[in-house]
Protein backbone atom coordinates (compact mmCIF):
# COMPACT_ATOMS: atom_id res chain seq x y z
CA UNK A 1 0.00 0.00 0.00
CA UNK A 2 2.98 2.17 -1.26
CA UNK A 3 2.47 4.66 -4.13
CA UNK A 4 5.81 5.39 -4.40
CA UNK A 5 6.96 1.43 -3.99
CA UNK A 6 4.09 0.50 -6.58
CA UNK A 7 5.55 3.01 -9.27
CA UNK A 8 9.16 2.39 -8.61
CA UNK A 9 7.92 -1.47 -9.62
CA UNK A 10 5.87 -0.79 -12.48
CA UNK A 11 9.22 1.31 -13.75
CA UNK A 12 11.35 -1.36 -12.85
CA UNK A 13 8.68 -4.69 -15.29
CA UNK A 14 8.62 -1.44 -18.10
CA UNK A 15 12.59 -1.88 -18.24
CA UNK A 16 12.58 -5.62 -17.34
CA UNK A 17 15.14 -5.11 -14.27
CA UNK A 18 15.58 -6.00 -10.56
CA UNK A 19 13.89 -3.70 -7.90
CA UNK A 20 15.74 -3.05 -4.87
CA UNK A 21 14.87 -1.12 -1.72
CA UNK A 22 17.13 0.28 0.12
CA UNK A 23 16.41 2.03 3.64
CA UNK A 24 19.35 4.02 4.90
CA UNK A 25 18.86 3.71 8.56
CA UNK A 26 20.26 7.18 10.71
CA UNK A 27 22.08 6.95 14.30
CA UNK A 28 19.81 9.32 15.55
CA UNK A 29 16.78 11.36 14.73
CA UNK A 30 15.63 14.54 16.29
CA UNK A 31 14.39 13.00 20.04
CA UNK A 32 13.54 9.61 18.87
CA UNK A 33 15.07 6.98 21.18
CA UNK A 34 14.63 3.10 21.28
CA UNK A 35 11.02 3.00 21.92
CA UNK A 36 10.97 4.56 18.51
CA UNK A 37 13.98 2.76 16.94
CA UNK A 38 12.52 -0.45 18.10
CA UNK A 39 8.85 0.19 16.37
CA UNK A 40 10.38 0.76 13.39
CA UNK A 41 13.12 -1.84 12.91
CA UNK A 42 10.36 -4.64 14.36
CA UNK A 43 8.10 -3.27 11.37
CA UNK A 44 11.32 -3.32 9.09
CA UNK A 45 12.17 -6.95 9.80
CA UNK A 46 8.82 -7.93 8.32
CA UNK A 47 9.23 -6.09 4.79
CA UNK A 48 12.31 -7.33 4.60
CA UNK A 49 10.42 -11.08 4.70
CA UNK A 50 7.81 -9.80 2.24
CA UNK A 51 10.46 -8.42 -0.29
CA UNK A 52 12.10 -11.60 0.02
CA UNK A 53 8.77 -14.02 -0.98
CA UNK A 54 8.25 -10.78 -3.77
CA UNK A 55 11.75 -11.80 -5.12
CA UNK A 56 12.70 -8.11 -4.30
CA UNK A 57 16.24 -7.19 -2.53
CA UNK A 58 15.92 -5.45 0.61
CA UNK A 59 18.74 -3.45 1.64
CA UNK A 60 19.50 -1.82 5.21
CA UNK A 61 21.62 0.90 4.98
CA UNK A 62 23.23 2.18 8.04
CA UNK A 63 24.34 6.22 7.92
CA UNK A 64 22.91 8.87 6.13
CA UNK A 65 21.42 8.67 3.02
CA UNK A 66 24.21 11.08 1.24
CA UNK A 67 26.99 8.76 2.65
CA UNK A 68 24.92 5.20 1.46
CA UNK A 69 22.97 5.78 -1.19
CA UNK A 70 24.58 7.15 -4.27
CA UNK A 71 27.52 4.60 -3.85
CA UNK A 72 25.11 1.99 -3.72
CA UNK A 73 23.50 3.43 -6.76
CA UNK A 74 26.90 3.17 -8.46
CA UNK A 75 28.25 -0.32 -6.92
CA UNK A 76 24.51 -1.80 -8.21
CA UNK A 77 24.26 0.06 -11.85
CA UNK A 78 20.65 1.20 -10.81
CA UNK A 79 19.20 2.91 -13.39
CA UNK A 80 16.49 5.22 -11.70
CA UNK A 81 15.28 6.18 -7.97
CA UNK A 82 12.29 6.49 -6.24
CA UNK A 83 11.57 8.18 -3.02
CA UNK A 84 8.79 8.75 -0.57
CA UNK A 85 7.66 12.18 0.70
CA UNK A 86 8.10 13.76 4.01
CA UNK A 87 7.53 17.80 4.86
CA UNK A 88 9.63 18.09 7.29
CA UNK A 89 13.30 19.76 6.97
CA UNK A 90 15.33 17.05 7.88
CA UNK A 91 14.44 14.03 5.62
CA UNK A 92 13.81 16.97 2.26
CA UNK A 93 17.34 18.48 3.15
CA UNK A 94 18.47 14.20 3.15
CA UNK A 95 16.64 13.92 -0.48
CA UNK A 96 18.27 17.32 -1.74
CA UNK A 97 21.74 15.92 -0.21
CA UNK A 98 21.45 12.84 -2.53
CA UNK A 99 20.14 14.47 -5.49
CA UNK A 100 22.95 16.43 -5.87
CA UNK A 101 25.57 13.48 -5.32
CA UNK A 102 23.59 11.23 -7.80
CA UNK A 103 25.12 10.10 -11.21
CA UNK A 104 23.66 12.47 -13.79
CA UNK A 105 22.35 9.63 -15.91
CA UNK A 106 20.07 8.04 -13.14
CA UNK A 107 16.67 10.14 -12.86
CA UNK A 108 15.59 10.85 -9.21
CA UNK A 109 11.72 10.66 -8.57
CA UNK A 110 9.79 11.93 -5.57
CA UNK A 111 5.98 10.42 -4.66
CA UNK A 112 4.10 11.37 -1.46
CA UNK A 113 2.58 7.88 -0.70
CA UNK A 114 2.16 9.90 2.91
CA UNK A 115 -0.66 11.85 1.64
CA UNK A 116 -3.93 10.95 -0.44
CA UNK A 117 -4.16 13.78 -2.07
CA UNK A 118 -0.12 14.99 -3.13
CA UNK A 119 0.87 17.78 -0.85
CA UNK A 120 1.65 20.11 -3.81
CA UNK A 121 -1.51 19.02 -5.75
CA UNK A 122 -3.35 19.67 -3.13
CA UNK A 123 -2.29 23.08 -2.96
CA UNK A 124 0.07 25.27 -4.28
CA UNK A 125 0.33 27.80 -0.68
CA UNK A 126 -0.03 27.69 2.91
CA UNK A 127 -3.27 27.26 3.75
CA UNK A 128 -5.24 29.22 6.39
CA UNK A 129 -7.16 26.75 7.90
CA UNK A 130 -8.93 23.64 7.27
CA UNK A 131 -12.34 25.66 5.93
CA UNK A 132 -9.94 26.70 3.24
CA UNK A 133 -8.16 23.54 2.33
CA UNK A 134 -11.16 21.15 2.56
CA UNK A 135 -12.81 21.96 -0.20
CA UNK A 136 -9.71 21.41 -2.63
CA UNK A 137 -9.13 18.07 -0.90
CA UNK A 138 -12.90 16.71 -1.60
CA UNK A 139 -12.71 18.00 -5.08
CA UNK A 140 -9.57 16.00 -5.34
CA UNK A 141 -10.58 12.57 -3.34
CA UNK A 142 -12.38 10.61 -6.24
CA UNK A 143 -9.28 10.90 -8.39
CA UNK A 144 -6.26 9.80 -5.49
CA UNK A 145 -8.88 7.93 -3.06
CA UNK A 146 -8.91 4.68 -4.68
CA UNK A 147 -8.01 1.20 -4.61
CA UNK A 148 -4.00 -0.22 -4.56
CA UNK A 149 -3.01 -1.98 -7.26
CA UNK A 150 -0.92 -5.36 -6.11
CA UNK A 151 2.54 -5.62 -5.59
CA UNK A 152 3.72 -8.60 -7.61
CA UNK A 153 6.01 -11.33 -7.70
CA UNK A 154 9.00 -9.57 -9.07
CA UNK A 155 10.01 -11.59 -12.22
CA UNK A 156 13.47 -10.21 -12.65
CA UNK A 157 15.67 -11.52 -10.30
CA UNK A 158 19.10 -9.37 -9.14
CA UNK A 159 22.40 -10.80 -9.99
CA UNK A 160 24.22 -9.59 -6.54
CA UNK A 161 21.15 -10.31 -3.85
CA UNK A 162 21.07 -8.44 -0.73
CA UNK A 163 23.23 -9.45 2.32
CA UNK A 164 21.61 -11.12 5.12
CA UNK A 165 20.28 -8.18 7.41
CA UNK A 166 22.34 -7.95 10.94
CA UNK A 167 20.16 -6.63 13.05
CA UNK A 168 21.89 -6.81 16.20
CA UNK A 169 24.41 -4.46 14.28
CA UNK A 170 21.65 -2.40 13.14
CA UNK A 171 20.70 -1.92 16.97
CA UNK A 172 24.11 -1.48 17.64
CA UNK A 173 24.75 1.88 15.37
CA UNK A 174 22.33 3.52 17.08
CA UNK A 175 23.49 6.94 18.95
CA UNK A 176 19.93 7.01 21.03
CA UNK A 177 18.52 7.06 24.31
CA UNK A 178 17.77 3.76 25.35
CA UNK A 179 15.97 5.10 29.05
CA UNK A 180 12.72 5.68 27.41
CA UNK A 181 11.60 1.76 26.88
CA UNK A 182 9.39 0.23 24.27
CA UNK A 183 5.58 0.37 25.13
CA UNK A 184 3.51 -2.72 26.05
CA UNK A 185 0.25 -1.95 23.90
CA UNK A 186 1.45 -1.63 20.36
CA UNK A 187 3.25 -4.59 18.65
CA UNK A 188 5.03 -3.23 15.33
CA UNK A 189 4.89 -4.37 12.32
CA UNK A 190 2.02 -4.14 9.13
CA UNK A 191 -0.13 -7.63 10.15
CA UNK A 192 -0.01 -5.72 13.96
CA UNK A 193 -1.64 -2.23 12.81
CA UNK A 194 -3.86 -4.09 10.36
CA UNK A 195 -5.43 -6.30 13.11
CA UNK A 196 -5.97 -2.78 15.23
CA UNK A 197 -7.27 -0.95 11.98
CA UNK A 198 -9.57 -4.17 11.83
CA UNK A 199 -10.41 -4.09 15.82
CA UNK A 200 -11.65 -0.10 15.42
CA UNK A 201 -13.65 -1.13 12.73
CA UNK A 202 -15.39 -3.95 14.63
CA UNK A 203 -15.27 -3.01 17.91
CA UNK A 204 -14.83 1.49 18.43
CA UNK A 205 -15.95 2.70 14.94
CA UNK A 206 -19.39 2.91 16.10
CA UNK A 207 -18.23 5.26 18.84
CA UNK A 208 -15.85 7.52 16.99
CA UNK A 209 -18.33 10.22 16.33
CA UNK A 210 -19.89 10.35 19.63
CA UNK A 211 -17.09 9.84 21.77
CA UNK A 212 -13.60 10.59 20.38
CA UNK A 213 -12.94 13.29 22.76
CA UNK A 214 -13.92 11.06 25.91
CA UNK A 215 -10.39 10.10 27.22
CA UNK A 216 -11.82 7.31 29.24
CA UNK A 217 -14.00 5.58 26.70
CA UNK A 218 -12.24 3.36 23.88
CA UNK A 219 -13.65 5.11 20.74
CA UNK A 220 -10.19 5.98 18.71
CA UNK A 221 -8.70 4.29 16.35
CA UNK A 222 -5.17 4.44 17.99
CA UNK A 223 -3.88 4.02 14.53
CA UNK A 224 -1.51 6.59 14.21
CA UNK A 225 1.82 4.67 15.58
CA UNK A 226 1.60 2.58 12.68
CA UNK A 227 0.68 5.70 10.47
CA UNK A 228 3.94 7.46 11.53
CA UNK A 229 6.16 4.75 10.81
CA UNK A 230 4.32 3.93 6.91
CA UNK A 231 3.25 0.49 8.94
CA UNK A 232 -0.02 1.23 7.79
CA UNK A 233 -1.30 3.76 4.84
CA UNK A 234 -3.83 5.98 5.96
CA UNK A 235 -5.13 5.33 2.40
CA UNK A 236 -5.82 1.72 3.23
CA UNK A 237 -7.26 2.41 6.77
CA UNK A 238 -9.90 5.34 5.05
CA UNK A 239 -11.02 3.00 2.14
CA UNK A 240 -11.94 0.39 4.82
CA UNK A 241 -13.45 2.44 7.16
CA UNK A 242 -15.28 4.07 4.52
CA UNK A 243 -17.14 0.74 3.65
CA UNK A 244 -19.34 1.21 7.02
CA UNK A 245 -20.60 4.54 5.85
CA UNK A 246 -24.33 3.45 5.73
CA UNK A 247 -23.85 2.18 9.59
CA UNK A 248 -21.88 5.06 11.35
CA UNK A 249 -22.28 8.14 8.97
CA UNK A 250 -21.34 10.28 11.84
CA UNK A 251 -18.00 8.57 12.97
CA UNK A 252 -16.92 7.51 8.89
CA UNK A 253 -17.30 11.43 8.53
CA UNK A 254 -15.59 12.68 11.30
CA UNK A 255 -12.92 9.94 10.96
CA UNK A 256 -12.50 11.14 7.18
CA UNK A 257 -12.40 14.71 8.53
CA UNK A 258 -9.48 14.12 10.92
CA UNK A 259 -7.68 11.43 8.43
CA UNK A 260 -7.67 13.44 5.68
CA UNK A 261 -8.57 16.96 5.80
CA UNK A 262 -6.51 17.88 9.30
CA UNK A 263 -3.40 15.58 8.82
CA UNK A 264 -3.42 17.22 4.95
CA UNK A 265 -3.98 20.81 6.58
CA UNK A 266 -0.76 19.81 9.11
CA UNK A 267 1.67 18.55 5.97
CA UNK A 268 0.49 21.28 4.27
CA UNK A 269 1.63 23.89 6.68
CA UNK A 270 4.89 22.19 7.30
CA UNK A 271 5.65 21.82 3.61
CA UNK A 272 4.89 25.74 2.77
CA UNK A 273 5.79 27.25 6.45
CA UNK A 274 9.92 27.12 7.34
CA UNK A 275 9.25 27.70 10.52
CA UNK A 276 6.52 25.23 11.28
CA UNK A 277 7.78 24.33 14.86
CA UNK A 278 8.83 27.60 15.90
CA UNK A 279 6.45 31.00 17.50
CA UNK A 280 7.76 31.91 14.03
CA UNK A 281 5.71 30.61 12.17
CA UNK A 282 2.67 31.84 13.82
CA UNK A 283 0.24 34.26 12.11
CA UNK A 284 0.90 37.72 12.92
CA UNK A 285 -2.29 38.37 15.20
CA UNK A 286 -1.22 35.22 17.62
CA UNK A 287 2.44 36.49 17.16
CA UNK A 288 1.59 39.67 18.10
CA UNK A 289 -0.66 38.85 21.20
CA UNK A 290 1.74 36.22 22.60
CA UNK A 291 4.31 38.47 22.34
CA UNK A 292 2.00 41.33 23.94
CA UNK A 293 1.58 38.44 27.46
CA UNK A 294 4.57 37.43 27.24
CA UNK A 295 5.10 38.89 30.44
CA UNK A 296 2.24 38.70 32.34
CA UNK A 297 3.13 36.63 35.55
CA UNK A 298 2.05 32.99 35.52
CA UNK A 299 0.31 31.27 37.88
CA UNK A 300 2.69 28.42 38.48
CA UNK A 301 6.38 27.83 36.45
CA UNK A 302 7.52 24.33 36.29
CA UNK A 303 11.00 23.20 34.59
CA UNK A 304 11.13 20.76 31.85
CA UNK A 305 12.17 18.43 34.34
CA UNK A 306 8.98 18.86 36.78
CA UNK A 307 6.97 19.23 33.64
CA UNK A 308 8.79 15.77 32.27
CA UNK A 309 8.20 13.73 35.39
CA UNK A 310 4.48 14.91 35.59
CA UNK A 311 4.75 16.59 39.27
CA UNK A 312 2.56 19.47 38.30
CA UNK A 313 0.07 20.95 41.14
CA UNK A 314 -2.79 19.96 38.85
CA UNK A 315 -3.72 16.22 38.94
CA UNK A 316 -5.02 15.88 35.33
CA UNK A 317 -2.42 17.24 33.76
CA UNK A 318 0.11 15.01 35.38
CA UNK A 319 -2.25 12.13 34.51
CA UNK A 320 -2.20 12.97 30.38
CA UNK A 321 1.73 13.42 31.11
CA UNK A 322 1.92 10.16 32.87
CA UNK A 323 -0.19 8.23 29.89
CA UNK A 324 2.19 9.58 27.38
CA UNK A 325 5.48 8.33 29.05
CA UNK A 326 4.27 5.08 30.30
CA UNK A 327 2.17 4.51 26.77
CA UNK A 328 3.80 6.41 24.06
CA UNK A 329 -0.13 8.03 23.18
CA UNK A 330 -1.73 10.52 24.81
CA UNK A 331 -5.59 10.81 24.05
CA UNK A 332 -5.94 13.43 21.66
CA UNK A 333 -8.42 15.93 23.55
CA UNK A 334 -6.31 15.85 26.70
CA UNK A 335 -2.92 16.79 24.38
CA UNK A 336 -4.48 20.40 23.24
CA UNK A 337 -5.52 20.90 26.90
CA UNK A 338 -1.37 19.46 28.02
CA UNK A 339 0.16 21.80 25.28
CA UNK A 340 -1.83 24.96 26.39
CA UNK A 341 -1.18 24.33 30.21
CA UNK A 342 2.31 24.68 29.31
CA UNK A 343 2.03 27.83 27.39
CA UNK A 344 0.62 28.95 31.00
CA UNK A 345 2.99 27.53 33.43
CA UNK A 346 6.47 28.27 31.11
CA UNK A 347 8.58 31.71 31.14
CA UNK A 348 7.77 32.14 27.02
CA UNK A 349 5.53 31.08 24.32
CA UNK A 350 9.19 30.47 22.74
CA UNK A 351 10.10 28.01 26.25
CA UNK A 352 6.43 26.28 26.05
CA UNK A 353 6.63 25.23 22.27
CA UNK A 354 10.60 23.77 23.03
CA UNK A 355 9.44 21.73 25.72
CA UNK A 356 6.17 20.76 24.36
CA UNK A 357 8.06 19.46 20.74
CA UNK A 358 10.81 18.04 23.34
CA UNK A 359 8.27 15.78 25.37
CA UNK A 360 5.79 15.17 22.38
CA UNK A 361 8.91 13.80 20.44
CA UNK A 362 10.89 12.47 23.39
CA UNK A 363 8.00 9.79 23.94
CA UNK A 364 5.20 9.82 21.70
CA UNK A 365 5.60 6.99 19.23
CA UNK A 366 3.89 9.47 16.75
CA UNK A 367 6.11 12.04 17.61
CA UNK A 368 8.69 13.92 15.10
CA UNK A 369 5.68 14.03 12.95
CA UNK A 370 3.65 17.30 10.79
CA UNK A 371 0.89 16.34 12.90
CA UNK A 372 2.68 16.62 16.24
CA UNK A 373 3.87 20.27 14.96
CA UNK A 374 0.82 21.61 13.90
CA UNK A 375 -2.02 19.50 13.53
CA UNK A 376 -5.98 19.62 15.83
CA UNK A 377 -5.89 15.81 15.80
CA UNK A 378 -7.70 14.06 17.53
CA UNK A 379 -7.71 10.38 16.59
CA UNK A 380 -4.19 10.89 15.14
CA UNK A 381 -3.20 11.13 18.79
CA UNK A 382 -0.78 14.59 18.29
CA UNK A 383 0.59 17.05 20.07
CA UNK A 384 -0.87 20.25 17.98
CA UNK A 385 1.54 22.26 19.92
CA UNK A 386 1.74 25.07 17.14
CA UNK A 387 -2.44 24.81 17.00
CA UNK A 388 -2.27 24.43 21.11
CA UNK A 389 0.02 27.54 21.82
CA UNK A 390 0.25 29.97 18.90
CA UNK A 391 -3.23 29.58 17.06
CA UNK A 392 -2.45 28.08 14.03
CA UNK A 393 -5.65 26.91 12.12
CA UNK A 394 -7.43 28.96 14.77
CA UNK A 395 -9.02 32.09 15.46
CA UNK A 396 -8.39 34.87 17.84
CA UNK A 397 -11.19 34.27 20.94
CA UNK A 398 -11.69 36.95 23.81
CA UNK A 399 -8.50 38.33 25.47
CA UNK A 400 -6.96 36.96 28.25
CA UNK A 401 -4.16 37.10 30.27
CA UNK A 402 -0.93 35.14 29.57
CA UNK A 403 -2.68 33.69 26.40
CA UNK A 404 -3.80 36.98 25.00
CA UNK A 405 -6.26 35.87 22.39
CA UNK A 406 -5.19 31.87 21.96
CA UNK A 407 -8.10 29.76 22.75
CA UNK A 408 -8.23 29.01 26.53
CA UNK A 409 -8.83 25.28 27.89
CA UNK A 410 -8.90 24.85 31.92
CA UNK A 411 -9.65 22.24 34.03
CA UNK A 412 -13.59 23.14 34.74
CA UNK A 413 -13.81 22.58 31.28
CA UNK A 414 -12.28 19.12 31.25
CA UNK A 415 -14.27 18.19 33.98
CA UNK A 416 -17.51 19.43 31.92
CA UNK A 417 -16.82 17.01 29.11
CA UNK A 418 -15.78 13.90 31.01
CA UNK A 419 -14.98 11.92 34.25
CA UNK A 420 -11.69 13.64 34.57
CA UNK A 421 -11.67 11.65 38.42
CA UNK A 422 -11.80 8.60 36.55
CA UNK A 423 -8.96 9.38 33.97
CA UNK A 424 -6.79 10.46 37.34
CA UNK A 425 -7.30 7.36 38.75
CA UNK A 426 -5.78 5.19 35.94
CA UNK A 427 -2.74 7.11 35.51
CA UNK A 428 -1.33 7.91 39.33
CA UNK A 429 2.13 9.17 40.10
CA UNK A 430 4.33 6.86 41.85
CA UNK A 431 4.92 7.65 45.41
Amino acid sequence: DNWAFLYAQRLALKQELPLHVCFCLVPSFLEATIRHYDFMLRGLQEVAEECAELNISFHLLLGYPKDVLPAFVVEHDVGGLVTDFSPLRLPRQWVEDVRERLPEDVPFAQVDAHNIVPCWVASPKQEYSARTIRGKIHAQLPEFLTEFPPVVHHPYPTSCPAEPIAWEACYSSLQVDHTVKEVEWATPGTAAGLAVLKSFITERLKSFGSHRNDPNKAALSNLSPWFHFGQVSTQRAILEVQKHRHKHKESVDAFMEEAVVRRELAENFCYYNENYDSVQGAYDWAQTTLKLHAKDKRPYLYSLQELEQGITHDPLWNAAQLQMVREGKMHGFLRMYWAKKILEWTHSPEEALKFAIYLNDRYELDGRDPNGYVGKLQDGGMACCLWSICGIHDQGWAERAIFGKIRYMNYAGCKRKFDVDQFERRYTPPH
